[in-house]
């Protein structure tokens, strides 16, 4: 595995951690404390970032070459690090047009949508002109099974009708969410894993009931949110389906792969921040007549974060690596390792970073909060902790028996 970073990749490294800090760090208190007081409007600053980014050149930048010409074309080893470097702000990905749940529901339109679903949704959300947002999960059944699913899309002649409530619908209380696109069922009677189809779905339809915001630890995360949705008896039509009836997982599978990339390195992004922040208070603060950074406990915690954190870019990289060369379907078992490994790793990194900074740490006068809370409900999203834990160790214990009955057959051939 080659680990350097194409000049490609390198220029545009450059490129936004300029931007970052001539435009966005300075901006950064805010426009967390414009989101805190304005629920569900968008920032006039952030427009106008976007359109400087845009102009830049910085657009949708995890986007491959082949899904369209608003972006540099780059591989997930290209972007990896260039969502480590958004990650260090939490709200700048979507200066540059590379935030969730926008970037999943381009990649499925992208790679699975047809010519008129490309060109009423994508190409307006490609170019900033609206926003989107993702509904699967559901409030009355376990979601981590996506099987469990109730919601249901029936065609009607020309048209389908969807019935159900979903929760946690990232992207659902933006006032730009123009579109939703919908995981349900078409056939309740198919088997296990061919009863799911996606769907797309005006956010302005009929029947359409938008029932709150959820918090996360107290956050909105305005003005995207996350919102609990009712739908009684939607109709759209049946050229809104996505690559056909039964394909949900099949489209699941490709939209997740990339997209935890984009997560697990914006985790990093935010954890090395946290250390860097971590490394400035012990330096300048003093209890008991030394300062905090010649404590023992502080310089182990540094350098057990630094190796945590090192370890975790690697193995991510190894990830994006992977999927760049063999698919997403080949690298399963290391896009389920980085999902358990990233977030935790964060947690303890960025807690350790609240302990050194003291009651400041938990306040709004610095991100680690926003960072802790964050990488906390990413040990939930796109599958809790448990489910990539249970995969992975039947994929390995199934992999390695394989490994073993091939050297015994071979052992025994020798004999």
């Amino acid at each position: 595995m080659n680990f350097e970073y194409s000049e490609k990749s390198l220029k545009i490294q450059e490129h936004l951690k300029l931007f970052m800090d001539k435009n966005i760090l300075p901006i950064e208190k805010e426009i967390i404390e414009h989101r805190t007081k304005n629920d569900w409007k968008n920032s006039v600053k952030i427009e106008e970032l976007k359109k400087i980014a845009k102009k830049e050149g910085l657009w949708n930048l995890f986007l491959p070459v082949e899904y369209g010409k608003l972006s540099p074309g780059l591989t997930n080893l290209e972007y990896a690090p260039l969502a480590e470097i958004m990650g260090r702000c939490s709200f700048s990905s979507e200066i540059f047009n590379c935030s969730a749940p926008d970037t999943g529901n381009m990649e499925v339109l992208a790679k699975y949508g047809n010519g008129f679903q490309k060109k009423k949704w994508l190409e307006p959300l490609m170019n900033g002109d609206i926003r989107s947002a993702f509904l699967m999960t559901e409030p009355d059944v376990a979601s981590s099974d996506a099987t469990n699913i109730e919601t249901s899309i029936i065609r009607n002649g020309n048209e389908y009708v969807i019935n159900g409530k979903k929760w946690w619908s990232s992207g659902g209380m933006n006032p730009k969410t123009s579109f939703y696109i919908l995981m349900g069922k078409t056939d309740f009677n198919a088997e296990r894993h061919s009863q799911q189809s996606m769907i797309i779905i005006p956010s302005d339809a009929k029947g359409i009931k938008i029932l709150r915001p959820l918090s996360v630890f107290g956050y909105f995360d305005s003005p995207e949110g996350h919102a609990e949705i009712e739908l009684n008896n939607v109709k759209v039509p049946k050229e809104n389906l996505i690559l056909g009836e039964g394909r949900g997982f099949e489209i699941a599978q490709g939209r997740l792969g990339p997209g935890r990339i984009h997560h697990c390195m914006r985790l990093i992004g935010a954890a090395q921040r946290s250390l860097e922040l971590m490394c400035s208070r012990v330096n300048e603060r003093q209890t008991f007549g030394k300062k905090l950074k010649d404590y023992s406990s502080i310089r182990q915690d540094i350098a057990k974060s630094a190796c945590e954190i090192d370890q975790a870019r690697l193995l991510t990289l190894s990830t994006a690596y992977k999927i760049d060369r063999f698919g997403a379907k080949a690298a399963m078992n290391q896009i389920s390792m980085i999902k358990i490994a990233i977030p935790k790793m964060a947690c303890k990194v960025i807690d350790r970073s609240i302990q050194a900074h003291g009651g400041l740490g938990v306040s709004q006068d610095t991100p680690l909060a926003s960072f802790y809370v964050y990488a906390r409900a990413i040990r939930l999203a796109d599958g809790p902790d448990e489910v990539h834990m249970y995969q992975l160790g039947r994929n390995l214990i199934k992999l390695y028996n394989q490994k073993n009955d091939t050297r015994g057959k071979k052992g025994r051939g020798n004999k």
